[in-house]
């Protein structure tokens, strides 16, 4: 205890204090901070200092630590220097840069140390006052891979890594990212082999370095490495490199192997030339390492279960991630919205063309998938069938367009959302490719089957000599090229299904494909495949909710049958009509109740309370499916997904 005339010591002190510092009238507000010196914005010169060292020690797989020491040589007179983490991601469609990943961060002005400051409003940026004279600086700092899946993404673990530059890299503020040369290197745990799209790989032991290249060709070229690694030749100058939990998953049989070289000449037929030499599928067959789906012009990273190649047959659900990537390669890498470039990482993209770039992606994705025997046509029509179905019960789409869906990503988070049918997500993706497939079957009506979106793809996305990596539009370029390929109202169609809310369910695609959407009280093939992976029961479409294998819920359907009678997600449902339940049980008793007028009675745990909870349904079990709308021995959609080439 503080002695009493040490007290009023202190309390003295702080008094004088206290009456020595202005005094502000009453209501008077406080002064506003001083503002920071803005950041500088980017322009197209080179950055003056010269070719930047990044090397990257990610040997120590046992702690996911990435050991980073880049090296910034800096023009003759430089006293300020603002260095920039990367924040607006390609790819994410948000600002998602993993800042706080960034750890033990430390300054040197030729060898010696310098203080550092943080931008107060742009956390994002760096500040750095340089001694005159200043050549180069270094920067070392660590990125920690999340360990666990509530930290984050897991990127690197015992067996593989997938490094992004973008998460382990600065780069100087004011210039172009096109504009800033980076000389690239990464040591990697003994025996491990990389895979990038990067040009000009050298090895010294396990150090790997690749050519001087440009930041943002770096940051588009993301390497997978792994202990066990293997790849594949595709043809027209693609691969396919995978690294794997155990080697054993790296087996692949002659006749899969044959559907995935026929998803690239598919694609190819499909897009045209490309604007890349060469490609890389970078593919983790792992479910150790975080789950990827994310596209670059010379590559993409794909997260498959670990069984997919070994036991193909049993995993075609899970495979539309590779054609999806590849045809991006296209469609928003090389042919993209004209505000989602950007010329650096810190100005804003915007995502509002977002259903043309992934919704028409999505489209081509299910397409190329069937025709090239990467899915199965039934698993194809299944996944179709799921989206067309939840979209018809979404009560979301009453309040909210699938254009607004777009801005999604940037203030949501893709974190999961209370009652997502209501609020709802990422619509683009799938509302967005039944309007494109919608749009198919209206050029093949008019056309008489002799054209569709196939040579809208080929006129709008084929690389054109001397348009560089991008080549940019906007909406009036979607509606010309439509416009080239069969006369129509094509802006009025575009607004009315993407601008507006509250529109019936996007069925027209289907239907004048001649399938329909239809409920059977078995699941689709897409729909049993996945739940018998994950052991979840969905029940969206009858009881109207999804069920973790324990008997958690996981999601409720706003105003469903479950909704109404007070079940939220979280709830853990312990009995249904006084038997435990399980999966099985609760099919049965949906089904039983088919035949009585009394509700199901369900156990329901909520925190420290048991809840009886009655459900008045009697509807049966439902799952969405496509169905031929009418007989005959091939119907529009069927010729859609038939295979183009020879």
């Amino acid at each position: 205890m503080r002695s009493a005339l040490a007290a009023a010591g202190i309390c003295a002190a702080v008094c004088l204090a206290v009456s020595a510092a202005p005094a502000l009238s009453q209501g008077e507000p406080p002064a506003a901070a001083a503002p920071s010196p803005p950041v500088p914005d980017a322009v197209d010169s080179p950055w003056p200092g010269g070719a930047i060292r990044l090397d990257i020690d990610a040997s120590d797989t046992r702690r996911g630590l990435f050991r980073v020491v880049e090296t910034i040589p800096v023009a003759p007179g430089t006293r300020d220097l603002t260095l920039l983490f990367p924040q607006w991601l390609p790819g994410n469609h948000a600002p998602r840069g993993p800042l706080a990943e960034l750890v033990d961060l430390r300054f040197f002005a030729d060898g010696k140390p310098i203080a550092w400051k943080r931008d107060p409003v742009d956390v994002y940026a760096f500040r750095l006052d340089l001694p005159a004279g200043t050549r180069e600086v270094t920067a070392r700092f660590i990125h920690t891979s999340p360990l666990q899946r509530d930290e984050g993404r897991i990127t690197m673990t015992q067996e593989m890594l997938n490094l992004q530059w973008e998460k382990m890299s600065l780069y100087p503020a004011g210039h172009y990212v096109s504009r800033i040369r980076v000389r690239p290197s990464v040591t990697l745990p003994a025996d491990w082999t990389p895979a990038a799209a990067l040009d000009g790989m050298t090895r010294s032991g396990s150090r790997f370095a690749w050519d001087e290249t440009d930041y943002e060709t770096l940051v588009d070229s993301p390497i997978f490495a792994g202990a066990y690694f293997r790849s594949w030749d595709l043809g027209h100058a693609v691969r396919l490199s995978a690294v794997a939990d155990a080697p054993e998953l790296l087996t692949l049989r002659p006749a899969d192997l044959a559907k995935l070289t026929a998803m690239v000449d598919e694609t190819l037929l499909v897009f045209g030339k490309p604007a890349f030499d060469h490609y890389e599928f970078l593919v983790a067959l792992s479910n150790r390492i975080g789950g990827i789906g994310l596209e670059h012009l010379r590559s993409s990273e794909d997260q498959l279960e670990p069984r997919n190649f070994a036991a193909w047959d049993s995993f075609d659900w899970d495979r539309n991630v590779l054609p999806h990537e590849f045809a991006h390669s296209w469609n928003g890498k090389y042919r993209r919205p004209d505000q989602l470039w950007t010329p650096d990482y810190r100005t804003p993209m915007r995502d509002n063309l977002l259903w043309v770039y992934e919704g028409q992606t999505q489209f081509w994705g299910l397409v190329l998938a069937a025709r090239s025997g990467v899915q199965g046509k039934d698993v194809v029509l299944g996944a179709m069938a799921r989206a067309a179905g939840s979209l018809a019960e979404a009560p979301g789409r009453g309040w909210r367009s699938v254009e607004d869906t777009t801005f999604d990503p940037v203030f949501a988070g893709r974190k999961p959302k209370p009652y997502a049918s209501l609020s709802r997500g990422e619509d683009y993706y799938w509302e967005g490719a039944l309007v494109w497939l919608e749009a198919d079957q209206v050029i093949r009506e008019g056309t008489g089957g002799r054209k569709g979106l196939d040579d809208f793809a080929a006129g709008f996305f084929s690389h054109a000599e001397g348009t560089g990596r991008v080549s940019r539009y906007g909406f009036g370029d979607v509606v010309a090229a439509l416009d080239a390929v069969y006369p129509y109202d094509w802006a009025a169609f575009l607004q009315s299904r993407i601008d507006q809310a509250g529109l019936p369910a996007p069925l027209a695609g289907i239907e004048k494909a001649g399938y329909r959407l239809v409920w059977r009280e078995e699941p689709n093939a897409f729909d049993k495949a996945r739940m018998d992976d994950s052991r979840r029961l969905e029940l969206w479409h009858s009881l109207g909710m999804e069920i973790e294998q324990d008997g958690t819920v996981a999601d409720v359907r706003w105003d469903g049958p479950a909704f109404r009678a007070g079940i939220v997600s979280g709830a853990r449902i312990v009995a249904v009509d006084s038997l435990a339940y399980d999966a099985e049980t609760m099919r049965r008793m949906i089904t039983d109740a088919k035949s009585r007028k009394a509700p199901l009675e369900l156990l329901v745990r909520r925190g420290d309370r048991f809840l009886p909870v009655p459900i008045d349904y009697h509807g049966g079990l439902r799952w969405p499916w496509l169905q031929r709308a009418a007989p005959g021995p091939e119907a529009p959609l069927d010729r859609l997904l038939a295979p183009r080439r020879g």
